[in-house]
């Protein structure tokens, strides 16, 4: 079945990274170098500018913010109303750090482009850098093409990332040190472009597939059940809302700009990180 969002917020450039954490949604504005704040009324708050430009967001287990600025490919802590640095990766990403998940125990996993993607040079693959609260960093896993949206299963066991240019879910078993391990296909995406993702209580995953105009619903094995179009391109997503059955989802034109907060009601409740 195909489906379409409403609006709640206009006038951004490029929105990416949502979370939805004390009853607002989190997002980075790329472009803009902003971490900002939206409730379910449109109410909008800037929490802090981030030079570099900000990517994935998550919390430590004391609620302290992390953020990853991404052309510096550092870790940061906001520390009020400024922020510190947990961790540089520049020796281990091999270009802009990406989206993040952070897990129940601070870890923070974060993925790069592995290329300049921006000026389109030769591709490359990547690896996915694990940062612990103490910043302490080392790479889990590698060989991965763009590896981009990020979740973890209610359980803690089991890490699934999107393979932007692998038109794939990678999903890896997590041990007790946040090693990965057993890597696997989740699901082979085809021609879709996994950008952000989020999971569901049933277990399926919601993929913003930017160049297709939509998100789609899909199950493990690659099973698509819905899909629903944006009015842009759709680059992440997000279960929140005070039962966890709103759909956000950050959108923007091709070029970076009209960015947009979108959003729909679905069946199934988000679940699992972030």
């Amino acid at each position: 079945m195909i489906f379409k969002t409403e609006i709640l917020l206009e006038g951004l450039a490029f929105p990416e990274s949502p979370r939805w954490h004390n009853n607002k949604l989190w997002f980075s504005d790329m472009v803009s170098c902003k971490v900002m704040t939206v409730d379910n009324s449109g109410n909008v708050e800037t929490i802090i500018k981030i030079p570099k430009r900000p990517s994935g967001l998550g919390w430590l287990p004391d609620g302290i913010l992390l953020i990853v600025s991404m052309e510096d490919r550092r870790l940061l802590r906001l520390d009020g109303k400024n922020f510190t640095e947990v961790a540089d990766l520049s020796k281990l990403a091999t270009f802009h750090c990406n989206d993040m998940v952070v897990d129940k125990l601070g870890r923070a996993y974060i993925g790069n482009f592995g290329f300049d993607y921006v000026n389109q040079k030769p591709f490359a693959l990547a690896k996915i850098i694990l940062v612990k609260p103490d910043g302490v960093v080392r790479v889990i896993a590698d060989k991965m093409a763009f590896p981009n949206g990020t979740v973890i299963t209610p359980d803690d066991s089991t890490l699934i990332v999107g393979e932007t240019f692998g038109n794939c879910l990678t999903a890896f078993t997590i041990m007790k040190d946040g090693s990965l391990t057993e890597r696997r296909i989740w699901a082979n995406l085809k021609d879709l472009y996994p950008d952000g993702i989020c999971l569901d209580a049933d277990g399926a995953i919601w993929v913003a597939a930017p160049r297709s105009g939509s998100v789609v619903r899909v199950l493990e094995g690659g099973e698509i059940t819905h899909t629903i179009k944006v009015s842009s391109q759709a680059y992440a997503c997000m279960l929140g809302g005070h039962d966890r059955r709103t759909l956000f989802v950050t959108t923007s034109e091709e070029n970076r700009t009209n960015g947009r907060i979108e959003f729909i009601r679905v069946d199934v409740p988000g679940a699992g990180l972030p």
